[in-house]
């Protein structure tokens, strides 16, 4: 176990802000925070390699921030230069939306569970059958195949979900994998609405 680190967790995050938003070197910093390059080097890197751009991850998201925000602004404008009936309209059927987007997320969440569930009790009436005569136990079969297509129902909804929204689910698995923390995909994101075909 390496030493303890003679600086304050607020000292180190004012080392990577410095280094990062003000393009203070490490040399710099080193000479200043009176420790080594390398241990700076240790502390801000790991955990934080730069996307295919190269840059980091925090200049990634304050770049998307950024994007969002300007976004934001432009909707928010186009918003107040309609009428105030009609805003009043927009504001109601964005959080009909919302609602809608997190009531989908729960449904496929359950029904995900659901899913699992039914498909290990279909397992379990699976692991009955007579490998040799399966048909002395065909009630076991016919138990497993009633569970397992309603297993196969109980999917539809996550996997229509899932299909609709592919290239949100990638970027969120790209953000979980470099921020290495978990990511509820049904909780604070906007689906799109789709209906099974």
């Amino acid at each position: 176990m390496g030493r303890k680190s003679s600086l304050t967790p607020e000292q180190w995050a004012e080392i990577e802000r410095r280094h990062l938003v003000d393009n203070v070197s490490i040399n710099a910093l080193a000479a200043e925070f009176g420790i080594n390059e390398s241990s700076i080097r240790r502390k801000i890197k790991p955990g934080k390699a730069a996307s295919p751009s190269g840059k980091s991850p925090l200049h990634v998201l304050a770049e998307e921030k950024v994007r969002v925000d300007s976004e934001s602004k432009r909707i928010t404008a186009q918003i107040a230069g309609l009428p105030q009936a009609q805003q009043l309209i927009v504001s109601d059927l964005a959080r009909k939306l919302s609602n809608i987007s997190e009531h989908i997320g729960s449904a496929a969440e359950i029904s995900a569970a659901s899913a699992h569930r039914l498909s290990m009790l279909a397992n379990q009436a699976l692991e009955k059958v007579d490998e040799v005569n399966p048909l002395s136990t065909a009630t076991e079969l016919k138990t497993f195949e009633a569970l397992q297509k309603m297993a196969n129902g109980a999917s539809e909804i996550p996997m229509n979900l899932l299909r609709a929204n592919k290239d949100t689910i990638e970027d969120l698995g790209k953000r979980n994998a470099e921020q290495a923390s978990p990511v509820n995909p049904a909780r604070g994101t906007v689906f799109k609405i789709v209906r099974p075909a």
